[in-house]
This record gives structure tokens, sequence and C-alpha cells, in this order.
């Protein structure tokens, strides 16, 4: 079984999997994972897909006006 390594969370920390490859008439054509590896994969993809939507969201905002933080406390009364 081969073992590979995905980074997560800006290499921070990783996550292994050992994926199994099967062969048909000598080319490589699925692969097998546990069930822990499956939603290990599955997580990082949620992940990733967090971070996109974040990205986007940020640079959809990136113009948007702001205020200080001493001014909302202001506008609350606080």
């Amino acid at each position: 079984m081969a073992k590979n390594t995905i980074l997560r969370g800006q290499n921070r920390y990783m996550i292994e999997i050992k994926p199994q490859i099967l062969e048909k008439e000598g080319r490589k054509e699925f692969v097998v994972l546990t069930y822990e590896d499956f939603l290990k994969l599955q997580e990082v993809l949620e992940d990733y897909e967090d971070l996109q939507m974040l990205r986007e969201a940020k640079e959809a905002e990136k113009d948007a006006p702001t205020i200080s933080h001493e001014e909302l406390k202001a506008n609350l009364g606080l």
C-alpha cells in the first residue's frame, strides 16, 4: 500500500492517507481508500472549499466602506 501525505492549513499539520491502486490491463484504473482516509480527504476538500469562499467574499468586500472599532463603539454609545 502506498503512503501519501496531504498538507493542511498552510502546512501547519498533515494528514496521512494510504491509497491502494488497482490496475486493469496494466494501467492504473481505481483507487481504494479506507473509510477513515475517505473522511480525512472529505474534510480537506471541505476546508479548501471554505477557504475559497472566504477569499471570494474578502475580494468582493475589499472596497466596501468600513468604520474603526472606536467609531463603532461610539455609534453604539459604548
